[in-house]
């Protein structure tokens, strides 16, 4: 017997401001960043069995199953709590590997609250977002499912409310190494700390980019082509793109201009992960 579950979908975010205030012992640096989520998704499905294994059907993804974010989510949450049911799951990818948008720390969220649901397991949202930091330090963010400024390692956050304009995102198909950005030695550690009203009036900046642009020459190609219609921002340790636009009309107008040999996206922002009210609506 199986449970075959609706499709939950897996948002992306972005990092509208990321700055580096200091690093730990453990060599982790520590951050303010500001999360926001848009309305690009991965599409994920979940089959419930009886045999306890953990299996990924035939998804479209080029992941290694060893590297899964998925498998480690559901393996972690079954080995912690004795679960004796298992999972198949398959996934539609649309969020660009490795480029800042968040896309596997998504699919480990929608993993653990999802599980949580359909195992029964009834576990409270703080004790999915702990979970959720043994996987990634963006996982929590999407468990918790707010808009927020983070610091600490990305972990400590602070639900803040948003404007929700429209953005254009542009992915031009790198696959930028997160290891390589922290590891560069001409990465800006030592930002003074700032307020969410300091980044509310300024905005703040992605002490990223900089290194990424020279590791990444794509990049800053990119940025250079969206900054003639709007400040253009990289996300993340990148390697997408975005920029903020009053209406779906002038973005939709950028996007028919951009180069070709990119991927470009319209999206919507958005304040609260849309996979909080699916879950509310799992029996």
């Amino acid at each position: 017997m199986t449970l075959l579950s609706p499709v939950f979908k897996s948002p992306a975010k972005l990092n509208l401001m990321l700055h580096i205030t200091g690093q730990r012992v453990d060599g982790y640096h520590l951050l303010q960043t500001v999360f926001q989520f848009i309305d690009l998704y991965d599409h994920l499905t979940f089959e419930i069995t009886q045999d306890g294994l953990i299996k990924r059907a035939h998804s479209q993804t080029t992941v290694d199953e060893a590297d899964d974010i998925i498998l480690l989510a559901a393996k972690l949450l079954q080995s912690k709590y004795s679960v004796s049911l298992g999972l198949r799951y398959r996934i539609e990818k649309h969020i660009p590997i490795g480029g800042g948008l968040g896309g596997g720390s998504s699919n480990a969220a929608t993993t653990l609250m999802v599980l949580n649901k359909l195992w029964e397991l009834n576990l409270g949202t703080s004790e999915l977002a702990t979970i959720g930091l043994e996987l990634g330090a963006d996982v929590p963010v999407f468990v918790k499912g707010q808009s927020a400024w983070a610091s600490g390692i990305g972990e400590d956050l602070m639900p803040i409310n948003l404007p929700k304009p429209w953005f254009v995102v542009i992915y031009p198909k790198i696959v930028v190494s997160t290891g390589e950005i922290f590891a560069s030695e001409q990465l800006t550690r030592n930002c003074d700390p700032i307020t969410i009203r300091d980044f509310l009036t300024s905005g703040g900046r992605n002490v990223c980019e900089p290194v990424a642009c020279q590791l990444y020459p794509d990049i800053q190609n990119a940025i250079d082509w969206l900054n003639q219609y709007s400040i253009a921002k990289m996300t993340g340790t990148g390697a997408c793109i975005f920029a903020s636009f009053d209406s779906l009309e002038q973005a939709e107008s950028v996007i028919s201009l951009a180069p070709k040999h990119w991927s470009t996206f319209v999206v919507k922002a958005m304040n609260t992960n849309p996979l909080l009210e699916q879950c509310r609506k799992l029996q």
